[in-house]
């Protein structure tokens, strides 16, 4: 029975991907979309501790759990693309292509939800690879110019990662001898292994200096893909770190001191950039790079401090799942622009859906933000960390402050598209964004209710003047800022910031190439005979190569070739 229940979380969106994408154009297919996820959220919240299966005959020995840590991120993955789902199904009710955007959207989800309970290697990858390869459809559906270019980024990149971390995993595996993930990380990964995973990984997590893809595939998405993709798929890479990475009672102090410095780069680098764009959901990309950042601060301080390395991870968990349920009511909120309502009662609860989930990424008292944000610093002792690093909790600090002015910004840019809806409003979305962002409210009581183990949380940390100051901060020098700069004359930095240096690079190389290049030699004559032949052989390669493109036969061949796979793990 286990066995079944936890297959049933990744095997039912890739079933409802093979129907849609066989009979497209069922509106009743396409209204179950957004509860493909319900089996994961149900199974984190009622799945008895220690829930597992193993499959000796697949692959290397597929192993699927539900642990303490993958519960918090199975409850957070499948909520949001629950949430962001119904948003969708009233943000495409118009859109011609909505199917193919419903097969990308499942298996996508099939992905992020397998990785979460995957306990080996193999299937972690196998899982994470589906997630990453699917979000391209996601990024790229609108066919405009910048999706595909935002496209090319991503998949660039998502390519790059799956090698990195393939490779990473092959040679951890090896050294450990087990495909186990808690077997790898008790061997603790060094050398060119621990490097590759944590590249492979940071790839997914946003991290600095390969964080550039956010920026761009954010924009260039749908609304609801903009929100699972930095909500929920981008804690993969988190996820995969707290996997593999040797966070154990030794630590790691080089990787340690090397993950905090670059966090930290990202949590202000992130700020820095971001007040610089003028696009709603471009600020939320480099406000997620930014907060990302922090998280990967996390992970670098549990390796420093192996002692307090319990609290840490149970802080990082804390903070991603925070962040990824502020963050995706956030990019609902810029998808609610032509929402705006007529009645003095419902422009009362859109004012307080669009604030909440800012204030609680800012870390106001009594929200998810303010619990999060102190109990990531709460094992930060003066005297815990040498030379540079024991400002660290200072800087967690004022990035707060960073994060206030990210956040207003976003908020003056949005609310200058905000227009009334020509037909009415939309209920789903309207219920999706308004549960989505109560959450920074309910979460943090939760939490204390519950009690997670090795987290000591307490009501105290709800509240307190390290939490106001930051924010009174950014309030000063957002203020300031405004009356320094009008927002005609705010300084640019282009979208996706070093894919834009890297793409003017490669195009001044290719100018000058083909300007010191010599001319090519004159082809020889082909006899007319050879010349045709070839003509018939090109218009039957592109005539199949159009039907195997075509983005509905991708999606079904994807979705039937993992259907395939979880059948025979059943048979077997």
């Amino acid at each position: 029975m286990s066995s079944i229940l936890l297959l049933a979380v990744p095997l039912l969106p890739l079933l409802l991907a093979v129907f849609i994408g066989l009979r497209p154009g069922q509106a009743r297919l396409n209204r179950l979309v957004p509860w493909a996820a319900l089996p994961g959220l149900l199974l984190a919240a009622l799945a008895p501790t220690g829930l597992e299966a193993t499959f000796d005959s697949l692959l290397m020995g597929t192993h699927l759990a539900v642990d303490p840590t993958g519960r918090a991120f199975l409850a957070l993955t499948a909520g949001l693309w629950l949430a962001a789902g119904l948003f969708a199904l009233g943000e495409r009710r118009d859109d011609a292509r909505r199917e193919r955007f419903y097969v990308f959207w499942l298996l996508a989800l099939a992905g992020n939800l397998g990785l979460v309970l995957a306990q080996d290697a193999a299937s972690f990858y196998l899982f994470f690879s589906l997630m990453s390869l699917s979000a391209y459809g996601l990024v790229v559906h609108s066919g405009k110019p910048e999706a595909w270019r935002a496209g090319r980024v991503y998949l660039i990149l998502a390519v790059l990662g799956e090698v990195l971390l393939l490779a990473g995993l092959l040679l951890a595996v090896h050294a450990a001898g087990q495909s186990s993930l808690a077997a790898v990380a008790a061997a603790r990964p060094e050398g060119w292994a621990l490097a590759l995973l944590v590249v492979g990984l940071g790839i997914k997590a946003g991290m600095l200096p390969l964080h550039f893809w956010l920026p761009l595939a954010h924009p260039a998405a749908p609304v609801p893909a903009s929100a699972v993709l930095s909500g929920a798929m981008i804690k993969a890479g988190l996820l995969g770190w707290m996997r593999l990475l040797p966070l154990d009672a030794t630590g790691h102090a080089v990787l340690g001191e090397t993950l905090v410095l670059l966090g930290l780069a990202a949590a202000f680098l992130g700020v820095l950039v971001g007040v610089l764009q003028v696009r709603p959901k471009t600020i939320l990309a480099y406000s997620s790079i930014s907060q990302m950042g922090l998280m990967t601060v996390g992970i670098g301080l549990a390796l420093l401090l192996p002692e307090a390395r319990g609290w840490l991870l149970g802080a990082v968990t804390l903070y991603a799942v925070h962040h990824g349920l502020a963050k995706g009511a956030l990019f609902l909120t810029a998808g609610m622009q032509n929402q705006w309502p007529s009645t003095p009662l419902a422009r009362a609860a859109f004012a307080l859906f669009t604030l909440l989930p800012a204030l609680a990424l800012a870390g106001l008292p009594f929200t998810s933000g303010a619990l999060a944000k102190n109990t990531l610093k709460g094992p930060l002792a003066p005297d815990a960390l040498p030379g540079w690093l024991a400002h660290t909790e200072l800087l967690l600090t004022l990035a707060a402050a960073g994060t206030t002015v990210l956040l207003l910004r976003f908020l003056w840019c949005w609310q200058a598209g905000l227009q009334a809806p020509a037909n009415g409003l939309d209920r789903h979305r309207w219920w999706a964004w308004g549960a989505l962002a109560l959450t920074g409210l309910l979460l943090p009581f939760g939490v204390l209710a519950v009690g997670p183990g090795g987290l000591p949380v307490e009501p105290r940390d709800l509240y307190g003047l390290a939490l106001l100051w930051p924010i009174a901060l950014g309030l000063v020098l957002a203020g300031i800022a405004y009356r320094l700069i009008r927002d005609g004359e705010t300084p640019r930095v282009p979208e996706g910031d070093l894919a834009a240096l890297a793409e003017a690079a490669w195009s001044g190389a290719r100018r000058t190439h083909r300007n010191l290049a010599l001319p090519p030699p004159r082809p020889r004559r082909m006899p007319a005979r050879l010349r045709l032949l070839r003509l018939k052989l090109r218009q039957r390669l592109e005539d199949a190569e159009r039907v195997l493109t075509r983005w509905e036969t991708i999606g079904l061949l994807f979705s039937a070739a993992m259907l395939g796979l979880y059948l025979t793990l059943l048979v077997g």
